[in-house]
């Protein structure tokens, strides 16, 4: 018997009419794309079915091997929060490029091993939860285990996005001692890449920590999340824009636990909770882009309204 996702089901999304606006904002270098993209509820959207049938089923091992490829025909960019976790092989990263056109872009996560002053009290994190990270921005790590292999692909590269989760190190707690430690990492940033951070930490958009991103030439990524202010209300700060790349990361409802909207959105195939406020933001930043020239990458989770090709259909109409 067929399942639901043997068959190539007739829906309404109108996939080239989507491409077709996202490769016009690609050629003024706005890329607009999702976070990740190994989405089973975007089957019959993004994704065709019938590419992904073994011996008349489908085959959840070859979608997730192979489904970039149809993905990078629609959508210019991603992001790649895989490389949060993990410091990728020469092998991988190889696999992954292969399978996206030279014109495609990659927002790639530098890890959190970089990132993170002390390892969250979570078990992912084992006997390591509560410590500190003895290789919290350290500057050669960063070249020799992320930068080095990753640099046969660097015009593949659009952005490099350093994301640093809520401090609670009371080391770090204030805006002051943050970028106190900030920069003189920056300072030693490679030329040859575009680098932007992302902070969970509202106090943190402080005159201070804008100048430090300017002083280096970094973005900061205005970034839809739960204990942040709105993206609109981040771009309202005169002093946000500290780089001529403009980046935005929409991941969740401001209020919302990422739990919360996993447990309500899951499987992701269609868009349950319209978030006007965001929306709003994303195409002002899209509108800033256009008018002044600027390149800009705007990246969509699923997390904030359900199913992320739906929220970026609503932008970019």
């Amino acid at each position: 018997m067929d399942t639901l996702f043997d068959l190539d089901p007739p829906v309404d999304f109108d996939r080239d009419g989507l491409r077709a606006r996202l490769d016009a904002l690609a050629a003024k270098s706005i890329f607009v794309g999702g976070s990740s993209w190994k989405y089973e509820g975007w089957l019959g959207q993004v994704y065709s079915p019938s590419r992904y049938r073994t011996r008349g089923r489908f085959s959840k091992k070859l979608f997730e091997q192979t489904c970039l490829a149809e993905y990078a025909t629609v959508f210019p960019t991603v992001c790649g929060d895989f490389a949060f976790y993990q410091f990728p092989s020469d092998a991988y990263w190889e696999k992954l490029f292969r399978q996206t056109p030279s014109r495609f872009r990659w927002g790639l996560k530098v890890p959190e091993q970089i990132t993170v002053p002390v390892w969250p009290m979570h078990p992912r994190y084992g006997a390591l939860a509560g410590r500190e990270n003895p290789a919290f921005l350290d500057h050669d790590l960063l070249g020799q285990a992320f930068l080095a292999p990753l640099a046969p692909w660097r015009a593949q590269v659009g952005v490099l996005i350093f994301e640093f989760g809520r401090m609670h190190n009371a080391a770090l707690s204030s805006v002051d001692d943050f970028v106190r430690a900030l920069d003189p990492f920056l300072d030693r940033l490679p030329i040859g890449w575009s680098c932007a951070l992302e902070v969970r930490n509202a106090e943190f958009l402080a005159p201070d920590y804008f100048a430090c991103l300017r002083a280096h030439g970094v973005s900061h990524v205005y970034n839809a999340w739960t204990r942040m202010p709105e993206i609109a209300d981040q771009m309202a700060i005169p002093e946000s824009q500290t780089a001529p790349l403009l980046v935005a990361r929409a991941l969740l409802r401001r209020g919302r636990p990422y739990e919360d909207a996993v447990r309500e959105f899951s499987p992701y195939n269609e868009v349950r909770e319209v978030n006007e406020p965001v929306r709003r933001g994303l195409r002002e930043l899209v509108e800033i882009a256009r008018v002044e020239g600027r390149t800009a990458f705007i990246f969509v989770n699923n997390r904030l309204e359900g199913n992320s090709p739906g929220t970026i259909v609503s932008i970019t109409e």
